[in-house]
């Protein structure tokens, strides 16, 4: 096998972040600064085709639907070659297994990346910095319940940028309108419960928001008023947003929601 640029090892570990990427993702993160599009997505493509080739990575099956056509289309995952390599590269670096994933996962997954990919975007622009973008598992938290059990809270992001006046700190939840209103809800009272514990708080002095975004403002409603209506519910640690609206609220237009350690009901 050939060297490995820099490049091909960034791209190597954006799949290791992310899980998945499609061309056209992988073309934004790594290929734009080329001349146009066009000249960034064939660089890209001949690239991946490469690391294919040396068994580094591997397309899906199935390949990204809407208005992407053609290679750009090709869906990527990290192979178990390319695992290895970067285990070498760095200890901490755990085994995962490398099969096709469901088309379900895969949607949510490719989902998640595009945000993560519209948030770098947005920090090239110069207005806003990305200071922290933690994907799953890295995003994460453990803690203990009330009785005594050892758990954890599993956002799809985490998420810290900053402007010239605010830091703004997000776990972000991507809701593709498939779970059921009592699973949100669930979840909802994973993060409260976390809150409550005060871990986020004493190694940040502050808790994040809770980012819901939605594929649409009419999901966004229903989220909003099923939290609104549970009461055990602290509806100001929450927000939700149709995915359209997700940069404006993501970016620090203004200061995280003072939620500090809370108390017991």
């Amino acid at each position: 096998m050939q060297l490995l640029t820099d490049r091909d090892l960034l791209v190597l570990k954006d799949l290791e972040q992310f899980r998945l990427l499609s061309t056209r993702h992988i073309q934004r993160l790594r290929f734009h600064q080329h001349a146009n599009v066009a000249s960034g997505t064939r660089t890209a493509v001949r690239i991946l085709n490469r690391l294919e080739g040396h068994g580094l990575i591997s397309r899906l099956s199935r390949r990204v639907g809407g208005s992407i056509r053609g290679s750009a289309a090709n869906v990527w995952q990290l192979a178990a070659t390319g695992e290895r390599v970067l285990r070498r590269l760095s200890s901490e670096t755990p085994r995962r297994r490398y099969v096709e994933p469901s088309p379900q996962f895969s949607r949510h997954t490719l989902a998640i990346a595009e945000l993560a990919t519209l948030l770098h975007e947005q920090a090239r622009t110069g207005g806003v910095e990305l200071l922290e973008l933690q994907a799953e598992p890295d995003c994460w938290r453990q803690y203990t319940n009330a009785a005594g059990v050892a758990k954890w809270l599993k956002p799809d992001l985490y998420v810290v940028t900053a402007d010239t006046q605010f830091e703004s700190h997000a776990f972000v939840e991507v809701d593709l309108a498939t779970e059921h209103l009592p699973a949100v809800l669930r979840k909802c009272l994973a993060y409260q419960r976390y809150w409550r514990t005060g871990i986020e708080q004493t190694t940040r002095d502050l808790f994040p928001a809770v980012v819901w975004v939605t594929p649409d403002e009419t999901r966004a409603r229903k989220l909003r008023t099923a939290i609104q209506d549970e009461p055990r519910l602290t509806t100001e640690l929450f927000h939700v947003i149709p995915v359209n609206e997700a940069l404006g609220v993501l970016a620090p237009d203004a200061p995280t929601p003072n939620t500090s350690k809370g108390g017991t009901t």
